[in-house]
């Protein structure tokens, strides 16, 4: 009796959180479906930050049963409005409960200084998305799976290393963000330049400290451009695509995080276990043509059976951000149908 009063509650709650929390902006990249419900909602992690994210289910969702769900985060960098709440979007009119969330101190969770980035935050944030969906009323808490976009795919692969809850994970253009700090942004870094870059971290945080701050790195213009400048690398062309132009742009997306966030990643290295997510399933999705393909290679060859590396024709790195005509939708479909 007292489990159903709880689940009754919750249920309220969820039906109507409506704007309590995560709608001060109401900026979306992307048309919600007239079949799928989008709640805004809020939990705790287990730092006691107040995660901010949207769930996602279809309107025809018989919610007197249970139901699979999955937890989604976002590019590096993004927040849920973007590349998670298309996935969302999509995979909750193919019959999944989903959960698109803000990552600690960033978009509009909670959590200080602002644009901190943290491995251990990173992946707790997925934690704390499966303990909110197991109290959802309609979801299935035997049957919680995690999708990680770009810097993401890398935080939920971690989190299912030790958290044997996530019963799958699929990834989209997967980056491992400690191996790309650590190896120098996607620059040759050497010793010596790896010594000078922790230097320079090292007198940061005194300059913080001193100021009562936190310098960020370079960011995104606050307002959307109308193309690419001329004169960006391949790779920065294709960031900047999505990010500053209307296509992806979003106020709480700036492409910055705090510069000593950086020291935690070259500390702390991501994915040093993947192979005990086996037996769970793993799902690699790449584009043929994406600059980061690397990533999700090797550590495909580091996990596991059972395991896949699924390759887009023609697609490149931010096309699986919010390509639907791209994405493989019909695949991650199956691929968690059979296996949560």
């Amino acid at each position: 009796m007292k489990k159903t009063i709880v689940l009754m509650v919750m249920a309220l709650l969820l039906i109507f959180a409506g704007n309590a929390f995560a709608d001060s902006t109401d900026y979306y990249t992307f048309e919600l479906s007239d079949q799928v419900t989008r709640t805004s909602v809020n939990y705790k992690n287990r730092y006691n930050i107040t995660i901010a994210a949207d769930l996602y289910r279809s309107k025809d969702l018989d919610m007197s049963e249970d139901h699979p769900a999955l937890v989604i985060g976002p590019p590096y960098g993004g927040v849920k409005e973007q590349g998670p709440g298309v996935y969302a979007n999509q995979l909750a009119q193919r019959g999944f409960v989903v959960l698109a969330f803000d990552p600690s101190f960033n978009g509009e969770s909670g959590g200080e200084p602002r644009h901190t980035s943290s491995p251990d935050f990173f992946v707790e944030d997925f934690s704390a998305g499966v303990d909110f969906l197991g109290t959802v009323p309609y979801v299935d808490r035997e049957r919680i799976g995690a999708v990680g976009i770009c810097g993401s795919g890398g935080f939920a692969l971690t989190a299912a290393q030790v958290d044997k809850r996530i019963k799958a994970v699929a990834t989209a253009s997967m980056y491992d963000i400690s191996r790309y700090i650590r190896d120098g942004l996607g620059e040759t870094m050497t010793e010596e330049r790896r010594d000078q870059t922790l230097a320079e971290f090292s007198q940061q945080r005194w300059e913080d400290f001193e100021s009562g701050g936190a310098e960020l790195s370079g960011q995104f213009p606050n307002e959307p451009v109308p193309e690419v400048p001329e004169g960006l690398n391949p790779v920065a062309a294709e960031f900047f695509d999505y990010y500053a132009t209307e296509r992806g742009f979003h106020p709480n997306s700036i492409g910055a995080f705090t510069k000593v966030s950086q020291m935690a990643f070259m500390n702390f290295p991501l994915l040093s276990y993947v192979d005990d997510i086996s037996p769970r399933p793993i799902l690699f999705v790449i584009g043929e043509n994406a600059h980061s393909n690397y990533f999700s290679e090797s550590v495909y060859e580091q996990a596991a059976e059972p395991k896949e590396l699924y390759v887009v024709p023609g697609a490149n790195h931010v096309d699986l951000y919010d390509r639907i005509d791209v994405i493989p939708f019909d695949k991650l479909e199956t691929f968690f149908k059979g296996n949560i």
